[in-house]
């Protein structure tokens, strides 16, 4: 498949984006004290469904496919948490990440997501939040034809690590449109001696995955969650983007 999307097709994106970042929105408004994470699942999912898409994350993966429309990472857990039964409780966090295909079937693929305070919360973990969003507007900054993909990593990553926190290694961005996952890879942080130029066309999932403490990761049982290995809090937010002439423009806005 081409990394490069043609003018029509990023167009249909931002539709796809447009929707997709009103959904989320939506279920981010519900987040509270005593709702589940499979309430917020359900609710991702009929969203979806009315608006002519289709859950990308639903059965997605060999092996153990993802059971459900949104990931609903909680408080250490870093991304791929799965819904179901917990509460959420006051002084939580939850990463809400979101990817759908549009129109479902026969359409393409836009991913975003975000971190959402329940209630009222911890002054460090209100911080980290922060410096996570921040890390992704770097990424949206500094996007453009010609630059090195990885050279920009590497100023996120100084950023993240200027404010005293960890950047995830093992859990990556994406190329993102034709399907839910494409090259390149897209890492927080600098590969030296690494090049990636990037092109007008090019389609990315941008996700700066930040943690309170150690960078290292570790999975659970279900073979999905990722959590931080010293069960620290974390931070997720990401946009997919379309590389244009000047810049890059934000699909899923």
């Amino acid at each position: 498949m081409s990394l490069l999307k043609s003018e029509q097709e990023i167009e249909l994106l931002k539709q796809g984006g447009k929707i997709l970042s009103t959904v989320l929105r939506t279920v981010s408004k519900q987040v509270r004290p005593g709702i589940t994470t499979d309430e917020l699942d359900k609710l991702a999912e009929e969203l979806i469904v009315s608006q002519g898409g289709r859950p990308s994350f639903k059965g997605y993966g060999e092996g153990v496919p993802f059971p459900a429309t949104l990931c609903t990472s909680v408080n250490e857990q870093v991304v791929h948490g799965v819904p179901g039964g917990y509460i959420l409780k006051e002084g939580d966090i939850i990463s809400l990440d979101i990817g759908m295909q549009y129109p479902k079937d026969t359409g393409l693929y836009t991913d975003m997501a975000v971190t959402v305070p329940v209630g009222k919360i911890d002054k460090q973990v209100k911080e980290l939040i922060k410096v996570t969003k921040k890390s992704l507007d770097i990424w949206i900054n500094n996007i453009k034809p010609g630059k090195n993909l990885y050279e920009i990593a590497g100023k996120v990553q100084r950023y993240i690590e200027d404010k005293g926190f960890g950047v995830v290694r093992d859990m990556v961005g994406h190329g993102v449109g034709h399907a839910v996952h494409e090259e390149p890879a897209i890492p927080n942080y600098e590969i030296k001696g690494t090049e990636f130029i990037l092109k007008k066309g090019m389609v990315l999932a941008l996700e700066p995955m930040v943690s309170l403490g150690d960078y290292r990761i570790k999975t659970l049982d279900d073979d999905w969650t990722v959590t931080s290995l010293d069960d620290s809090q974390t931070a997720h937010f990401e946009h997919t983007v379309a590389v244009t002439d000047k810049g890059c423009t934000v699909i899923t806005q």
